[in-house]
């Protein structure tokens, strides 16, 4: 199983774009894309991003027009499709979509970005507060059932330094707190999930994954790695390979996020 994840930036943008996300899902060689910050519900969606040929297509738009929305597209429909994660607070805010096939279920997150100082960091802050549960129990469930999870999309928390190029200068900005370090820590810990790239490149910085729109941050490859793929640890046994898409230059971009794709042996 392929599975691809990529904040789109926005999809009816990306999609405009050429090349673009059409182009990129086209040629594809994954199984399984999970898409988040889509910001539209399937009517706003032209034909070939709302039902391309050879897809199914779960999508969880947000409540609040033009903000979060996230989506799974899988060559085979899935066997089961949960919105939010029992949270009433976030079940229609576009964050959360877990979608079942077979013996794995793979979801997609939008983590809120936040902001020091303001309510989206104390959103942000509440949304880490339930999750945690969730992911805890979840994997006990599957576990019980032989069943695996890989929660993949942007997580918005850098988890270490080696994970964003600047961390000096971001010691102090929502992204790479103390504490939301902390919190990746017990995803990692005590709910006992995988980093899988981070699995794969252990001594490496990056491989980043967003670059700002602003200046020559991609040219000069100043980016984050928030955009991960994060697996109950039978199936991290199974990876086979994974890695960044990177666009091979700035007019190829089709948003400031770069596709991660990872290969399981299911």
């Amino acid at each position: 199983m392929v599975i691809s994840t990529v904040n789109v930036n926005g999809l009816r943008a990306a999609a405009k774009k050429s090349p673009g996300f059409v182009d990129w899902l086209s040629a594809s060689a994954a199984d399984v894309v999970c898409l988040q910050e889509v910001r539209a519900e399937a009517a706003q969606l032209p034909p070939e991003v709302a039902s391309p040929p050879g897809w199914h297509v779960a999508l969880a738009p947000a409540a609040a027009k033009g903000r979060a929305g996230v989506a799974v597209y899988s060559r085979v429909e899935p066997d089961a499709v949960r919105v939010g994660f029992g949270e009433a607070e976030f079940e229609a805010s576009g964050r959360y979509l877990e979608a079942d096939f077979g013996r794995v279920s793979v979801a997609s997150l939008y983590l809120p970005s936040g902001e020091v100082g303001t309510e989206r960091q104390d959103e942000k802050e509440r949304f880490m507060k339930a999750f945690l549960p969730y992911l805890v129990g979840r994997r006990e469930e599957l576990r019980k059932q032989g069943r695996d999870l890989v929660v993949c999309g942007d997580w918005n928390i850098a988890h270490r330094e080696a994970d964003l190029k600047n961390w000096r200068a971001n010691t102090k900005n929502s992204g790479f707190l103390p504490e939301e370090r902390a919190w990746m820590d017990r995803v990692f810990g005590e709910a006992g999930y995988v980093d899988v790239v981070r699995a794969l490149f252990p001594d490496q910085e990056g491989p980043y994954s967003w670059w700002s729109y602003r200046g020559r941050a991609f040219d000069n490859d100043t980016g984050w790695r928030i955009d991960y793929q994060v697996c109950t640890p039978e199936l991290a046994g199974r990876v086979v390979e994974g890695r960044v898409e990177r666009y091979p230059d700035r007019a190829g971009r089709w948003s400031d996020h770069a596709p991660v794709t990872v290969r399981y042996q299911v």
